[in-house]
């Protein structure tokens, strides 16, 4: 069985630098904002539990809480479920929706849980060397990322009167 195509659908242009960029920093508040609630439940209220208060105290106190490595996989693990949910299912992170762009296969399907993760994977080398992955786009006879490309999926550029009539249909 073949998977739906995402809504709207259509032949769209590659999404451009510099929109893609304003949809990450809007996500990137996002982000902050679960890695904020996220340590906050891990820290004051799973660690309070377990240990009790004094104690957790105790080891903030003496740095211990610094670089908790079951910490940093949540965080990782809860990242990557917010960018998964929404890629697998309609395309778009929420800054997506605001800046109109999408992330699809080229037949127009949503991508899977495979290419979400490599497409997370890949896209923190891309910022760890200097941005440099996502830099690559302006080079790219396709206007691809490395990893739009490394997952085989591409980011198109919905234009606003195809949003408006596909919102006004629902």
């Amino acid at each position: 069985m073949s998977k739906p195509l995402l809504q709207p659908s259509g032949t769209f242009p590659p999404a451009n630098l510099l929109r893609r960029g304003a949809a990450m920093f809007y996500d990137f508040l996002l982000c902050v904002a679960l890695m904020m609630v996220v340590t906050l439940l891990y820290q004051q209220v799973l660690l309070r539990l377990i240990l009790g208060g004094d104690k957790l105290r105790q080891l903030a106190d003496q740095g211990g809480l610094i670089g908790d490595p079951l910490l940093s996989s949540l965080l990782f693990v809860s990242l990557f479920a917010f960018f998964a949910k929404f890629w697998t299912h309609k395309g778009q992170t929420l800054g997506m929706q605001v800046w109109g762009v999408r992330v699809q296969n080229r037949d127009g399907t949503p991508i899977s849980l495979m290419q979400a993760l490599l497409r997370f994977v890949i896209a923190i080398a891309s910022w760890a060397c200097c941005g440099l992955g996502f830099l690559w786009m302006l080079w790219d006879k396709d206007k691809r990322t490395w990893h739009d490309r490394y997952s085989e999926s591409v980011v198109v550029q919905i234009p606003k009167d195809v949003r408006k009539n596909s919102q006004g249909r629902n």
